[in-house]
């Protein structure tokens, strides 16, 4: 409110002024005399103020009309001007305006169109690192697998847009089923981006297929390092590609490195049963029963098995039937109660001929758990 009353008051002081002004001129003597070819022109003071307004604005527009004429010799000699940042932005705004729209079109699943969008942004934008990716993307949803491939191949060369590449090209070998290929881009974008959890699947998986157990636990070992893992879905994964590497090497008959690969495999997760037994046959080959008792038993703590227990009986194959149920004591007692264990224990009982023990210690396994064993 005050500013507005400040605005009218100033406005009428100056309206005042000027028509105070005015009247002073007209009534002043005297004047402007300009000689022009011999020829007199005489002003009046009020008519010399509005000539000397007029020549101020004329010089000034002349300056102006000189300086647009500068800036446009130089935008077309090729010179940074206004004219020439002017129309930089116009076509960087046109550029990214293109890009939005193509990206919005490649969400909207309109492959063509997001293409075409690419295309426009990239003529205008003239940054290959930004449109290249949507132009293969775009590609790729349109059909188009040779336009996809080449734009992946220019990510590559550039080291900012590179894992991206990579990972394109290994996404479409997939597609097409050359695994060895992919493979070989998985390891390389791998070693670009260790952290990249999508990649670290696919490498793991492509490994494992591959049969590469030694490369799938390095693999496995960087998910627990980068936290893509828990620490205890590690150690049973891991067990389970150790296992599988032992049984490679049983293949090629190569007992000494099967041996420490089980045993690897058993101190990883000794709950798993294959491992476990696997080891314990290690340790009763080298002659070291103490130790493959010990790894059974610990196996059975986790969950009592018929496989870990026939592992058990091959410690001592020549035992009497009284003394192996005497040593099988040791697993019965840890789960007096499992179905596994009244089987086991019924079991020995009968082979000792002792068959009042085998029906006690069966129970009522039969009534409540019955099963074809």
């Amino acid at each position: 409110m005050i500013w507005s009353l400040f605005k009218i008051i100033f406005f009428v002081v100056a309206v005042v002024a000027l028509a105070l002004g005015a009247d002073y001129l007209l009534k002043a003597e005297g004047g402007l005399m300009v000689e022009v070819g011999g020829r007199e022109y005489t002003f009046g003071p009020l008519e010399s103020v509005v000539a000397l307004i007029g020549l101020v604005i004329v010089i000034w527009l002349g300056l102006k009309l000189l300086g647009l004429l500068i800036a446009l010799w130089k935008f077309l000699n090729g010179d940074e001007t206004a004219l020439s940042r002017y129309f930089a932005r116009n076509k960087a705004a046109k550029g990214f305006d293109a890009l939005a729209e193509g990206m919005m079109a490649l969400a909207s699943g309109e492959g063509r169109v997001a293409l075409a969008k690419a295309e426009k942004a990239d003529r205008y934008l003239n940054r290959p690192e930004l449109t290249n990716l949507l132009t293969a993307q775009a590609a790729e949803m349109a059909g188009d697998r040779k336009k996809a491939e080449e734009t992946y191949r220019k990510l590559v060369q550039s080291e900012s847009t590179r894992f991206v590449g990579v990972r394109g090209i290994m996404k479409q070998k997939l597609a097409d089923g050359d695994t060895d290929t992919a493979l070989k881009l998985a390891e390389k974008a791998f070693a670009l981006k260790p952290k990249h959890e999508d990649t670290q699947d696919v490498l793991l998986k492509l490994q494992a297929a591959d049969e590469d157990w030694t490369g799938a636990r390095k693999t496995l070992s960087a998910k627990l390092r980068y936290g893509s893992m828990p620490r205890d879905l590690h150690k049973r994964r891991d067990a389970v590609l150790a296992l599988s590497e032992a049984k490679k090497i049983f293949d090629e008959d190569q007992t000494i490195e099967a041996r420490e690969a089980a045993i690897a495999a058993n101190k990883q997760s000794p709950d798993l049963i294959p491992a476990a037994v696997m080891a314990a046959q290690g340790y009763i080959e080298k002659g070291q029963k103490k130790y493959a008792a010990r790894v059974l038993k610990k196996a059975w703590e986790a969950q009592p098995h018929p496989d870990l227990a026939a592992a058990f009986a091959a410690i001592e194959p020549d035992e009497t039937p009284a003394a192996r149920l005497k040593r099988f004591g040791q697993l019965g007692r840890v789960h007096p109660d499992s179905s596994e264990t009244k089987m086991l224990m019924s079991e020995l009982n009968i082979a000792a001929e002792d068959f009042p023990a085998a029906r006690r210690a069966l129970g009522d396994l039969f009534e409540t758990d019955p099963t074809i064993r």
